[in-house]
């Protein structure tokens, strides 16, 4: 076979892979049962304000998925809490985050996660006590947003807590953890976030499954 035949099928067989990415990837929230949730804005003195709540359980439970095991993040909407992980922000504004956590601990591979970065003060708000760092033994899940910068991690519930959630949604009775933090949106743009603590049991090396699947421990920032 020619020289020149050879490059032109490498050629097309490179453009046939890279039509097929930018498909997948164009698709992926779609494919994965994820709808975009645009966030309430409030308009304050003139700046975009947003009050952002989720919450991570160890469990999402059969109401909310045919994955009943599959550990996950939550949305608090206006009709309750939602399992969607792709959400609409307005461009420069205010993101007022609370998390309510109510998994145990899982553990970071790397501790340079534990320290909050990316955010306002770089600190974070736990159980109503200010920290600039957690425990890497003690991390359960991550919020990270990689293209801007965001890293913050929030403590598990302790192992013997009274009353702990069994599947999703948790009410706030149940045992959990509180994490608040402040961070601002930039132009718009598309961001992926995602948990980088490895907390999907029963796959390999605990990153499996929920952990690469939008509309669990994954999903997009829309700024619009």
């Amino acid at each position: 076979m020619r020289v020149g035949v050879k490059l032109l099928l490498v050629a097309v067989a490179v453009m046939a892979a890279g039509a097929i990415i930018g498909f997948y990837v164009s698709n992926l929230t779609t494919l994965a049962g994820s709808p975009a949730y645009s966030v309430p804005v409030q308009n304050v003195n003139g700046h975009p304000v947003v009050n952002l709540e989720i919450q991570t359980v160890a469990a999402i439970g059969p109401k909310l998925s045919q994955n009943p095991n599959w550990v996950s993040y939550l949305i608090h909407t206006s009709s309750g809490w939602k399992r969607e992980t792709v959400w609409d922000l307005p461009a420069n504004a205010t993101v007022h985050v609370t998390w309510f956590n109510f998994d145990g601990a899982s553990g970071l591979r790397n501790p340079y996660l534990a320290r909050p970065q990316g955010i306002v003060g770089n600190r974070v708000s736990v159980d109503g006590k200010p920290v600039s760092s957690v425990d890497p033994n003690d991390a359960s899940h991550t919020f990270a947003v990689p293209a801007l910068g965001i890293i913050v991690a929030a403590p598990g519930v302790a192992d013997d807590a009274k009353n702990p959630c069994g599947f999703a949604p948790c009410p706030l009775s149940s045992a959990h953890r509180t994490v608040k933090f402040t961070f601002h949106t930039t132009t718009p743009g598309h961001f992926r976030w995602q948990c980088f603590v490895p907390c999907a049991a029963g796959w390999i090396y605990g990153f499996g499954g929920p952990m690469q699947t939008i509309g669990y421990m994954d999903g997009f920032l829309e700024v619009v």
